[in-house]
């Protein structure tokens, strides 16, 4: 795996941490120079220090529709060019629905899909016009079942299922693959937010992946033969399916 994305520039959303992070070092790993878009300065600053000139940091609140508008041109002034996108970044409500805050629903919703098909859709006409590019959606597990102890999460995520598999159709004419990842549960940040029972239950039966088995997923999808579709890869820790 060693080079195989030399000379491709990928950008990864929400790439400070978690997922993120670990699909960010997979590329850079593999050669490739990675802007890594977070809105977290210090913590892109950090890594920008630590891996070199191959990470492009790059500070936007994608909830911010100019700054979200603003991704594209950015990374082309940064990069001059973009192979890759993996529409990272996102957000977690669960509990009870009665529970829910409604303002969190709203900014969970506009990360998870108003943002992540904002950054598609503004994304495809530079790679159209290059006949060539991977789109990575990361989405979730929740996405193939309705998780009684996160509707609104999971909603979302359904929601960008179907949004990656119609858009897949619309543009593989164009040498453009587009595909998701459904992790199970992932050690990050986003389980901050679980309810407690429900982590402990999962933390003792070694139920969660780490994000680096996750971008062993991500770099599989981006290093397959061109000719090959993988329209999403459900991934779980063994334990979390008995």
């Amino acid at each position: 795996m060693a080079k195989q994305l030399e000379g491709k520039v990928a950008a990864v959303t929400g790439a400070a941490s978690g997922i993120g992070l670990a699909s960010s070092e997979a590329m850079l790993a593999a050669g490739a120079r990675v802007v890594m878009v977070d809105r977290d300065a210090a913590a892109l600053q950090a890594l920008a220090g630590q891996h070199g000139d191959a990470v492009i940091p790059l500070v936007i609140d994608l909830l911010d529709p100019t700054a979200c508008a603003s991704l594209l041109p950015k990374i082309l002034e940064k990069a001059g060019q973009l192979d890759i996108l993996h529409a990272n970044a996102g957000i977690y409500v669960g509990g009870d629905l009665v529970d829910a805050d409604t303002g969190a629903i709203d900014r969970m919703l506009n990360l998870n899909v108003n943002v992540v098909m904002k950054n598609v859709h503004d994304v495809l006409p530079h790679m159209i016009a290059r006949g060539t590019g991977d789109i990575i959606v990361t989405s979730s597990l929740a996405a193939h079942f309705p998780t009684p102890w996160e509707p609104v999460y999971a909603s979302s995520k359904w929601a960008i299922n179907c949004f990656v598999q119609t858009v897949r159709r619309q543009v593989f004419k164009h040498g453009i693959r587009v595909g998701s990842i459904s992790p199970g549960p992932v050690i990050s940040a986003l389980l901050a937010d679980w309810p407690a029972e429900k982590l402990e239950e999962a933390k003792a039966a070694r139920s969660l992946l780490e994000a680096s088995e996750v971008a062993e997923v991500v770099m599989f999808m981006l290093t397959r033969p061109r000719g090959m579709t993988i329209r999403d890869v459900v991934m779980l820790p063994t334990n979390f399916d008995l």
